[in-house]
């Protein structure tokens, strides 16, 4: 079996044509997804490979996706659909909150939802108002969908067709900025990824980095910047920010007696001050310092011009680091 240099974005295609190719039932829909192959080129040869009737162009109408996919899912069928910018994802809240999230609980375990909402998300990338947001923490906080967030090209094949797998329906969140920001080998062997795990990227005994999506990589960087200063941090890439996997976040603070929570969505109200709750609830007699988190600001994401100034770096997340030593 070959293996390949791929992107993120490449990686998403391999794992949809894989999909396909080895599930009839899988079907994609959404805008320009088929003849021009997507907006970001994720799909790009699905519908010249699978045809028009499983790899569909939509109108401009989210509702009307959402709609239609409950529909194929609740008939049998396991729809992938995308939503071009997560921005462009508040149409077909009705349709995934009052339905999708529902269905199992609504007929007591006599119909799942087999449902797919892939949306590219987050800043980065220099694009114009309602293309940046990153309000992953208004899905997460409903009951009866999953939400997966990426962030290198293995984890975004092995999560999707895992996704692609779950009878329930599953929101993946894809980070733009991270889409041709790097290439990884892989092979194209359907291996799945755990879903409702984090993935601990690097150990270390002195302070827990808990990231996921595009700030996996900030953080990363971090951890190296750190390690030159005698500091072992251990960097943990939640993976799944609904349900979370508080098992393994609770276990590495337990160990390190500190915690740093990044994520590029903003302050208040976001996935990481339900963490930093839990972990206050679940480890409180091992903390040695104060839970610290680097996130956006409470704004809309910026313009072009000003969009470093909200998005976290490097530097930012060891002042935080320095906070927590230095308490």
């Amino acid at each position: 079996m070959s293996v390949q240099d791929l992107t993120m974005v490449e990686a998403v295609n391999l794992a949809l044509h894989r999909a396909m190719a080895a599930d009839e039932s899988v079907v994609c829909l959404g805008e320009d997804i088929g003849v021009n192959g997507g907006v970001f080129r994720a799909t790009v040869g699905l519908q010249e490979r699978f045809g028009e009737q499983r790899v569909m162009d939509t109108p401009l109408a989210e509702t009307l996706i959402a709609g239609a996919s409950i529909g194929m899912a609740a008939s049998g069928l396991k729809p992938v659909m995308e939503i071009q910018f997560m921005g462009f994802i508040f149409p077909a809240f009705e349709q995934l909150i009052t339905h999708a999230a529902r269905m199992r609980n609504r007929t007591r375990g006599r119909m799942q939802c087999p449902l797919v909402v892939r949306a590219p998300f987050g800043g980065g990338i220099h694009a114009p108002e309602h293309h940046s947001e990153s309000t992953e923490a208004l899905l997460a906080h409903i009951p009866g969908i999953r939400v997966v967030i990426p962030s290198s090209p293995r984890r975004a094949y092995g999560l999707l067709l895992s996704a692609i797998d779950s009878p329930d329906p599953v929101v993946f969140l894809e980070p733009k900025r991270l889409y041709r920001v790097q290439k990884q080998p892989l092979a194209d062997d359907g291996e799945r990824l755990p879903l409702d795990s984090c993935f601990t990227l690097r150990e270390g005994q002195d302070v827990t980095l808990i990231t996921w999506g595009a700030c996996v990589r900030e953080t990363l960087l971090a951890a190296d910047q750190l390690q030159e200063r005698g500091i072992a941090a251990e960097v943990i890439d939640v993976a799944t920010v609904s349900p979370l996997d508080m098992a393994t976040l609770r276990q590495s603070v337990i160990k390190t007696g500190r915690c740093v929570i990044v994520h590029e969505a903003c302050r208040s109200g976001g996935i990481g001050a339900d963490i930093a709750a839990q972990l206050a609830e679940q480890a409180f007699d091992y903390l040695q310092a104060p839970i610290q988190r680097v996130t956006g600001f409470d704004t809309p994401m910026p313009y072009f011009r000003q969009e470093q100034w909200y998005l976290a770096d490097a530097d930012d997340i060891c002042a935080a680091v320095k906070a927590v030593m230095d308490y």
